[in-house]
């Protein structure tokens, strides 16, 4: 489950790449509405068979799933327009580096410590960033955005008491209204399911199934993998969209993005093997065989 959800996400960009020509705002307002109308029938299933919704309401509940639905569309906006316009290799930045930027939100918003091999991992990308940026004279704001806003989503929605199904289509709900009626403004309504031939008008109703099924997959693999499993499994998406970028669509990889990323990769390799060490010394912990070093805890 966990390879199929993280597979499916790093490769996306093909799938938004068949429906070139669609303007990015319309993509992402026919996966909102396709995403909310497969959620719904997913829930109304698992309804039917006995099973209830992981969603506690209240009105702080409802304030954060609507910053986190403001979040997650920016997202997915931002990434559909990227494919669009040929900067997926970019994109892949941003997710390489989504991690560490959750360490560092940890650090500031929960209070959390960082290791030493955190930091480290933490300044290296940090300085593989800043270099993109000379070397470029831009900053790589695709990159950091995709990052920001993902990392941010992750900590509203880790805080927040509401199931993967139940979140989406939470979120999914709140924005439908605006993307249908944007959809119902466009000329002719509707847009491309009028104008395109009929397999990109399959692949616009899709959407929301290649949106809503990684999820679940995800959701799935989080609750029987260890975290850091996961968290090494998580790459291969961000990894897939490089290939995607650079194989198939000819985006440049020259010396200076050739930097930027070994920068990435060794901060990424240093994050695992500390992942893996602090697995082990929790595991003796519970074991009894020795206490918790206090960074760790």
């Amino acid at each position: 489950m966990a390879v199929a959800a993280y597979g499916a996400w790093g490769l996306l960009p093909i799938y938004w790449k068949a429906l070139d020509g669609v303007p990015a705002v319309e993509i992402l307002c026919h996966r909102i509405v396709w995403s909310l109308g497969f959620i719904v029938a997913v829930l109304l299933w698992r309804r039917r068979r006995g099973g209830g919704l992981a969603y506690e309401g209240g009105w702080r509940t409802h304030g954060w799933m609507t910053l986190s639905t403001a979040l997650i569309a920016t997202n997915w906006g931002l990434f559909i327009w990227s494919v669009s316009v040929d900067r997926v290799a970019e994109a892949s930045l941003g997710y390489y580096i989504n991690p560490l930027i959750n360490v560092a939100l940890a650090r500031v918003f929960l209070g959390e410590r960082l290791r030493p091999m955190q930091a480290v991992a933490v300044l290296l990308a940090l300085s593989g960033v800043v270099y993109l940026t000379v070397a470029k004279g831009s900053l790589p704001w695709v990159s950091l955005v995709l990052a920001l806003t993902f990392s941010l989503y992750g900590l509203i929605r880790k805080r927040t008491p509401v199931g993967a199904a139940e979140g989406l289509a939470v979120e999914t709900g709140l924005v439908a209204p605006l993307a249908l009626g944007y959809l119902a403004l466009l000329e002719p309504s509707f847009g491309a399911l009028r104008t395109e031939t009929a397999p990109r008008v399959v692949l616009l109703l899709a959407s929301g199934v290649v949106t809503a099924l990684p999820l679940l997959a995800f959701a799935g693999a989080a609750r029987r993998l260890r975290y850091t499993t996961l968290g090494m499994v998580q790459y291969l998406a961000p990894t897939l969209q490089l290939a995607c970028a650079v194989l198939l669509y000819g985006e440049p990889f020259g010396p200076v993005e050739a930097v930027t990323f070994g920068l990435i990769w060794i901060a990424v390799a240093i994050y695992l093997v500390d992942l893996m060490r602090l697995r082990r010394e929790n595991r003796r912990a519970a074991a009894g065989q020795r206490p918790l070093p206090t960074a760790a805890r």
